[in-house]
């Protein structure tokens, strides 16, 4: 099959982009508001992009009013985020952590996890999450979109502490 995505000409009921590259981690991103509240998001578009050192970035689109998505003022503002691994086992937590909820709403306390403090990165870590990256926010690359929520913070960090 070939399809033009401008067109989304494919046919099928949901357009296929997003599983063409498989598998695709999630990058379960927990940061702090420079008012001190946690912050947990999932981001579907998640991947690590180079090792020495190392970087990783995820992409956030905007809210469903056009504004941008507390996991990118964040990482912008206090210059840190860490990625939480999200395992079968954390699956529910990390769907109740999708929620668009204001600022002021701790995920963690929505999902259910436990808070972690982090070694090098203030943002707490998921302490159920196997495996955790602690990042320094290196920048932020803005793409256009279509739509109110067609536009995308890609954030990209460097990864301090495993």
């Amino acid at each position: 099959m070939f399809y033009e995505t401008a067109k989304n000409d494919h046919g099928l009921q949901f357009d296929p982009f997003k599983s063409c590259v498989v598998p695709s981690p999630i990058g379960w991103i927990s940061t702090i508001s420079s008012d001190g509240i946690a912050n947990l998001a999932p981001y579907s578009q998640f991947q690590n992009l180079t090792f020495d050192p190392p970087y990783v970035m995820y992409a956030a689109n905007q809210r469903t009013d056009g504004s941008r998505k507390d996991s990118v003022e964040n990482a912008e503002q206090c210059k840190e985020f860490v990625y939480n691994l999200v395992t079968y086992n954390l699956r529910e937590a990390m769907n109740q952590s999708s929620q668009e909820v204001p600022p002021n709403i701790d995920e963690f306390e929505l999902a259910g996890v436990t808070k972690a403090q982090s070694v090098l990165v203030k943002p707490f870590r998921v302490a159920e999450s196997p495996i955790q990256f602690e990042c320094r926010y290196h920048q932020t690359l803005r793409l256009p979109g279509k739509g109110a929520m067609g536009s995308v913070d890609v954030i990209i960090g460097e990864v301090l502490g495993i």
